[in-house]
């Protein structure tokens, strides 16, 4: 076994197909690694890092990597993405997945990761479009793409903001059913007939929004499971 996958957040760094939340986390897993080996030489702040799932990609390349969440004893530090516990202009990279849509004030939290991020730098930040409620303890706001373009823009002087979906409509459309397809069938315990579902809605919904740029566009009459942000200061 390597090191990397010996790692807690395998399973976000290698999502399985037949994983109900695939497309969440299989681009979201491909966007971290492609981010990783641009990484060179740079301080990394993980916002909301939870086991740091993605540690394993930056390693080889940033200089440093400095975790930190709320009473999470593996983070590095403690704190809330609202008062981050970390001097003006102190990283080069701030990464902040799937935390956004848990916070309580998500302006203040875009203006603090503009605070910590050095000039020249930039933030990565997912969160959602359209997801099921899951309280972890909360779970507060839901975003289109131009809504998360103004977050940004309206809480900092940023050079560029650039917001990309994650993955098309069909995916997201997946997503729902195969939540549902996995609740049903652990209630039956027919997990493995369940997995094996999922992982075909997963398979065809890639195969349909490959083959049309409407579904993955951000065209009004989509929708889409999760979104990207590159806030560049």
């Amino acid at each position: 076994m390597s090191r990397a996958s010996a790692a807690p957040g395998e399973q976000a760094r290698n999502p399985p197909l037949s994983l109900p939340t695939w497309a969440v986390r299989a681009p979201l897993a491909e966007w971290m690694r492609a981010e990783a080996e641009r990484s060179d030489g740079a301080r990394v702040l993980d916002v909301g890092s939870g086991v740091k799932p993605y540690f394993p990609f930056y390693e080889p390349h940033a200089k440093e990597f400095v975790s930190v969440d709320i009473e999470n004893p593996a983070a590095d530090l403690q704190g809330a993405v609202e008062d981050l516990p970390v001097p003006d202009a102190s990283f080069d990279i701030v990464i902040c997945n799937q935390v956004l849509e848990h916070c309580a004030d998500p302006a203040q939290a875009v203006r603090e990761l503009r605070r910590v991020v050095a000039p020249g730098g930039r933030v990565l930040a997912s969160t959602h479009g359209v997801q099921v409620y899951h309280p972890a303890p909360d779970d507060l706001w839901r975003w289109t793409h131009a809504g998360l373009e103004r977050l940004f823009a309206d809480n900092g002087d940023w050079r560029n903001v650039t917001v990309t979906p994650s993955s098309g409509t069909t995916a997201c459309v997946g997503m729902l059913i195969s939540i549902y397809v996995a609740l049903v069938t652990k209630r039956a315990r027919v997990q493995p007939l369940g997995r094996a579902v999922i992982a075909g809605i997963n398979r065809s919904a890639r195969a349909i929004d490959r083959r049309s740029e409407l579904l993955r566009s951000t065209r009004p009459g989509t929708i889409h499971a999760n979104y990207h942000v590159v806030a560049e200061a």
